[in-house]
């Protein structure tokens, strides 16, 4: 079986998924934007101060060669953001936005698709936003369309989170995902009537995909990886405050204002910290709840991963997520994590035993569990050390084979 996968920007979970086709003898071809590889000219620029975001793009060796690089739109979309030339990037409408470098990519995909289908090309393998032609040109040379949802489908988003603009009107202002074009959301939808089998993190994830107005491929759940887990955890929580991190953009999504009005119920016998940008500076409510706590806008992931092992508890109250790779990246440093039942929290978490789930948008339930944490904070410990035994279980490399395997029997 041969697969072309396609990725404009890249991440974590695309590398694992190269990972495992590559090991698995899949990989045909790898599209992107960007690809740093050791040793080459990329590799030395990514030293120099204002082009370092480069390090980020680093790819395994061995991909050299199935790597195709289309640098062009995503280069100054990285230079426009640089040097804040906003009407550039401009959601949607920028000529160098974030939606017009996915729509390059998967052209020149689709461009390519007849080549490649005389070499017998399998399957394409695209994600959300970035599939639409290259799935409409493989239907014409019968290639098999295989879609990644990173996120929960969009009609579902909208339906759970006008309620929160009811809920909470004063955090209203932070709900700002509800300003996709209705072409933008149609083509959502004809991708995912395109894929002949879409993959998800997250069993959340696949529910959100039952308000779908119409016939879809298998949905198959795969949930992510951990990061490689720290060896040298050490608790000790007696005679002091409980220290609570918070990671994640500062929006109602992110269940933010439920978190901070059942945090402010503990304090003194807690502490919080927030590590996460604005979503947008014209809420009130908002800077006003940031001035109570320590607030990070930013961290380099490394210091994010710092930060919760320094930490007891991560919350993460999420009111709608695709997966949440905070959470395992807190549970990879025996951190951890109190998260809702739209996260991958059901997924990765056995309640009470490794971290602790609660209902999404009950502050009232998340309140109870960091109560009986500052009554009993021995739990801490005691699910802290589970977290790591779950984080050692399943590495990237699990995930890669899992798909890879998956992808086999399609």
């Amino acid at each position: 079986m041969k697969i072309l996968v396609s990725h404009p920007t890249s991440n974590q979970n695309n590398r694992a998924v190269l990972r495992g086709l590559k090991d698995q003898k899949l990989l045909y071809k790898f599209y992107t934007c960007i690809a740093v590889f050791s040793g080459g000219f990329l590799d030395k620029l990514k030293t120099i101060g204002p082009l370092k975001e480069l390090s980020r793009r680093t790819f395994d060796e061995d991909l050299k060669k199935v790597t195709k690089m289309l640098p062009f739109k995503e280069t100054m979309r990285l230079l426009s953001t640089k040097f804040r030339l906003k009407s550039l990037v401009k959601h949607e409408t920028g000529l160098f936005s974030i939606d017009a470098v996915y729509h390059d990519i998967d052209k020149k995909v689709a461009d390519s698709l007849k080549k490649h289908a005389k070499n017998h090309l399998d399957a394409v393998y695209a994600y959300e936003d970035g599939a639409y032609y290259s799935f409409q040109e493989a239907k014409k040379h019968h290639i098999t369309c295989l879609y990644d949802l990173p996120i929960g489908y969009w009609r579902y988003a909208r339906q759970l989170l006008a309620k929160e603009r009811e809920a909470w009107p004063d955090w209203a202002a932070t709900l700002t995902g509800f300003k996709d074009s209705e072409q933008k959301l149609q083509r959502k939808d004809e991708e995912l009537a395109l894929a002949d089998k879409i993959l998800v993190a997250s069993t959340f994830t696949a529910k959100s995909l039952r308000v779908y107005p119409g016939k879809l491929a298998p949905v198959q759940v795969i949930p992510y990886g951990f990061p490689t887990p720290v060896s040298n955890r050490v608790y000790d929580i007696s005679n002091r405050p409980l220290k609570l991190l918070f990671v994640g953009g500062l929006s109602q999504r992110k269940g933010i204002a439920n978190m901070l009005a059942a945090v402010d119920y503990f304090v003194p016998k807690v502490q919080l910290t927030i590590i996460g940008n604005k979503s947008t500076n014209d809420c009130e409510a908002l800077d006003k709840a940031l001035s109570k706590h320590t607030w990070i806008p930013s961290l380099p992931h490394s210091e994010i991963l710092t930060q919760m092992l320094a930490h007891d508890v991560l919350l993460f109250p999420s009111l709608f997520e695709g997966f949440g790779l905070v959470i395992t990246e807190a549970m990879s440093q025996g951190t951890p994590v109190i998260t809702t039942d739209r996260t991958a929290g059901p997924d990765l978490i056995e309640h009470g035993v490794n971290g602790w789930l609660v209902e999404a948008g009950s502050t009232m339930a998340l309140q109870s569990c960091i109560e009986s944490l500052v009554a009993n904070p021995e739990k801490i410990i005691a699910a802290g050390k589970a977290a790591l035994e779950t984080a050692k279980k399943r590495p990237w490399s699990v995930y890669g084979k899992e798909l890879a395997e998956a992808l086999l029997k399609t």
